[in-house]
């Protein structure tokens, strides 16, 4: 009997893809979206400073409990109970007030799907989370895009301002995903007063362990304030499980029920799910480690300070260089270099907060580019 690979050449095996266009109607705006990419992969001698990730090895007791749970010939639990039983306990409310998803990105995603669709609008800021605008698109909705204020910050009188009768969705990101800027409780209470209760406001969190400043809004505490309000957190940075696929939303039942509705279903994996319960048991070890990353962060945002860059204070576990058409050719010295960055052209580069080893080297290579930039160029303080 013939291996079933040994009938494909007979099926006629399309090698061009353009070859099916002719024939499949796809979405336009679809078609159109680039897919996501992840950055270029460094060299063996260099650092990865793209992908904002946890720089320290995972620890041994949440490697163990990944390792143990190796009844993956089985479905996981969809509901991830026992997680969602830890989380609930811990930040004061019901199991069903908590739902879990394949990373924060995915719970966003759901949220989208469920709350707007042809005709609606979603308002975010912007430069934001570069993920925004694709799930925008895919659920067929209108991006509502509102400028970052000069310090990089989400101007949130603006935001309030752009919500008309068609929108259905703001999304906040605190600290900005890239570029560090925090929203303040003042602030978010004033811009929650604004908009219409019947709008959904996403107060996305992923980086809220590594805030360091006191004035900064945390969602938790203000859900029973505001029905309309959903908090998603992660464990993919401060907790190292970017591997794994796994964060979780918090809120109000009806708004977390129509999100499950949306789910891809047993998304997340059983493995996550043990990594993320070992984690919180180890959550004392893991923020010491939080710790570390923040201060070294603090380090390189005064070291670039030093050698005449103007960028914002940053608050996540990333720093964020405003190198506005500059940005592919800084990109490319800094890969040159062995360093590996997130680039987004035209605005500037996201540096993640890696090895203590990287920092050196890092502003060896900032130092050149700044001096290289235009006088007045809003990225320089020097003249």
């Amino acid at each position: 009997m013939p291996r079933p690979e040994s009938v494909l050449p007979k099926l006629g095996r399309v090698t061009d893809p353009s070859a099916l266009r002719p024939g499949v109607k796809l979405r336009p705006e679809i078609a159109a979206l680039p897919p996501y990419r992840q950055g270029r992969a460094a060299a063996p001698d260099g650092y990865k400073l793209s992908s904002n990730e946890n720089p320290f090895d995972p620890l041994p007791g949440v490697a163990s409990a990944v390792t143990a749970a190796s009844d993956f010939n089985r479905y996981p639990d969809a509901t991830a109970l026992v997680l969602r039983g830890k989380l609930a306990e811990r930040l004061g409310v019901s199991v069903d007030e908590v739902h879990v998803g394949a990373g924060s990105v995915s719970i966003i995603a759901q949220l989208v799907l469920a709350a707007a669709g042809p005709g609606d609008e979603v308002v975010y800021s912007w430069r934001s989370f570069e993920a925004y605008p694709g799930l925008v698109t895919v659920a067929g909705a209108r991006s509502v895009q509102v400028p970052n204020r000069a310090d990089h910050g989400h101007d949130l009188p603006a935001m309030a301002a752009a919500v008309t009768e068609a929108t259905r969705l703001v999304i906040v990101c605190t600290p900005n995903n890239p570029t560090g800027a925090i929203v303040t409780a003042d602030e978010f209470s004033a811009f929650m007063g604004a908009v219409p209760s019947d709008v959904l406001v996403i107060l996305d969190e992923a980086y809220v362990e590594f805030v360091g400043d006191p004035r900064a809004v945390n969602g938790i505490p203000l859900l029973g304030h505001y029905p309309n309000l959903v908090v998603l957190r992660t464990f993919s940075k401060a907790y190292g499980l970017a591997g794994l696929r796994i964060g979780y939303a918090v809120g109000p039942v009806a708004v977390l029920d129509a999100a499950r509705a949306t789910a891809i279903p047993l998304s997340v994996t059983g493995q996550a799910t043990a990594a993320a319960i070992a984690s919180l048991d180890a959550e004392d070890e893991l923020l010491d480690r939080v710790r570390t990353i923040a201060a070294r962060r603090d380090d390189v945002w005064r070291g670039l300070n030093e050698q005449g860059w103007a960028v914002p204070k940053p608050q996540g576990n990333f720093v964020w260089l405003p190198t506005g058409e500059h940005t592919t050719a800084a990109a490319d010295e800094l890969f040159a270099s062995g360093l590996v960055v997130r680039a987004f052209p035209p605005d500037g580069i996201r540096i993640s907060i890696g090895e203590h080893e990287s920092v050196e080297k890092l502003l060896s290579i900032t130092g050149k580019i700044v001096q290289n930039l235009p006088e007045g160029h809003s990225a320089r303080r020097i003249a």
